[in-house]
């Protein structure tokens, strides 16, 4: 099987192309500390640690229309702030291997999870032959590392479901979700649904919403009749379901953690854009259907990471840990055309790169790689243009009035994903790798090199 790996590039032209890097960068910080911090990013060798960080549906529309909302034009997000930045593509394939010049987050998630391109809606598995591919998570495990997944989305949600899961459909997120997953089923021979084989991999952290998945009952082997949750329960697991008892879980057991009954609810609210525009607005940075009690994405990033750290340091391991962090209703609110929403997770999860970038700052044998896994369709467009299809004006923490406007798909239905490359940026062992233009599947490549895995 081919996985598709990049052109190495010799250390001399990481210099060359980390060193115009950091002159680009150098109306944002101290000339000096720029240079500073692109030369570390260039250096070789092995990490003990990688942190990826992927902003769902997070292209560069989304991110200008989030830093100009919420910092100014001149400002600067956490995302903003790394050494080394690229770009990747982020095609699909169909089933015989030609390019799908659109994917979804299942098979985009795939291609890094795995190395390997695949077609929309599969996880985790070949486009033709519907085989299994191990991913970068179990290839972690197998070497000895700890293994987090954290999101805002159900932990059964595609982008999550690529790093512990292998199924034919993405819709198979529950045990009585497998209409489209025969095959994969216990009873087949399979390894079950999405949330099953979460918690069989044994995942030491798992950070979400998707409580709905976890209530439904097992239908087949050792574990039927349970909940997957007291599956998870009887394999070690300890439960908690929000902040307090997420902050209260203690290291040397896996932690599943389930905050929502589907997607964590959203941050910020708003009105949705509409046709011909709304009248100019602030956003709420409240969500009234937020429960007080349901823990940031920066703050389930933390305890993530104080939980994988802390399991190592028992076992006197030398191996770190590997996390994958998302912000995966950036991506839903676009879907709904809701600038609100989508700008105040775009926040919230670049309030979780602060963290990871906190953490490497300190610890600097840590990789960390935000990206996205596909474009979306947010502009940013002239106040005085009626563009077809949904618009919002905004009035921005600066003062100033902006429209975005949302035009991938008819008013009334979801808008849709672009097949535009998305931003790939990082810090640490192996970052120069995300320079230039590569491919999704680049990424596998990287961390599968920086840790050293096979």
């Amino acid at each position: 099987m081919h996985r598709p790996s990049r052109r190495h590039l010799t250390i001399g032209t990481a210099v060359v192309a980390a060193t115009a890097a950091a002159v680009a960068v150098t109306t944002v910080a101290g000339a000096s500390d720029t240079k500073q911090q692109a030369e570390n990013a260039i250096k070789g060798g092995k990490a003990k640690n990688v942190i990826l960080l992927i902003g769902d549906g997070m292209g560069d529309s989304e991110i200008t229309l989030a830093r100009d909302y919420t910092v100014g034009a001149n400002g600067r997000l956490n995302m903003d702030k790394f050494p080394l930045t690229g770009a990747y593509t982020t095609y699909a394939v169909h089933a015989d291997g030609t390019p799908d010049y659109v994917t979804d987050s299942a098979a985009s998630g795939t291609g890094w999870a795995t190395g390997v391109k695949t077609v929309n809606g599969r996880i985790s598995k070949t486009p033709g032959t519907d085989k299994a591919v191990k991913t970068i998570l179990e290839l972690a495990q197998k070497s000895g590392y700890a293994t987090g997944n954290v999101t805002t989305a159900e932990l059964t949600d595609a982008t999550p479901a690529v790093l512990d899961s292998h199924v034919t459909d993405r819709s198979c997120q529950g045990p009585a979700d497998m209409a489209k997953c025969t095959a994969d089923t216990i009873a087949a021979g399979g390894p079950g649904s999405i949330a099953e084989q979460s918690v069989n991999h044994k995942v030491d952290v798992l950070f979400g919403g998707g409580k709905q998945r976890f209530d439904q009952k097992v239908t087949d082997g050792k574990y039927k009749g349970l909940t997957v949750t007291e599956q998870a329960q009887k394999l070690g697991y300890q439960v908690v379901t929000d902040d307090a008892s997420m902050k209260a879980a203690k290291a040397g057991k896996p932690v599943l953690g389930l905050f929502a009954p589907g997607n964590v609810p959203v941050e910020w609210t708003g009105k949705a854009a509409a046709v011909g525009g709304t009248d100019p607005q602030r956003c709420v940075t409240s969500n009234a259907n937020r429960p007080s009690t349901t823990p940031s994405l920066a703050d389930s990033a933390t305890k993530a990471i104080q939980l994988l750290e802390a399991k190592q340091k028992a076992k006197h391991s030398k191996q770190g840990f590997f996390l994958q962090i998302e912000g995966a209703s950036i991506d839903k609110q676009d879907h709904a055309a809701d600038p609100c929403g989508q700008i105040g997770e775009t926040a919230a999860f670049d309030r979780a790169v602060k963290v990871a970038r906190a953490y490497a700052a300190k610890h600097p044998d840590t990789l960390v790689v935000t990206t996205a896994d596909h474009g979306h369709t947010s502009q940013i467009v002239p106040l005085e243009a009626t563009p077809p299809g949904l618009s919002s004006t905004l009035v921005t923490n600066e003062g100033q009035q902006l429209k975005v406007n949302y035009s991938t798909n008819t008013p009334g239905q979801s808008q849709e994903h672009t097949g535009t490359e998305v931003r790939i940026a990082a810090q640490g062992p192996l970052a120069y790798r995300v320079l230039g233009v590569t491919n999704q599947t680049d990424l596998f490549t990287t961390i599968r090199e920086a840790l050293r895995l096979r």
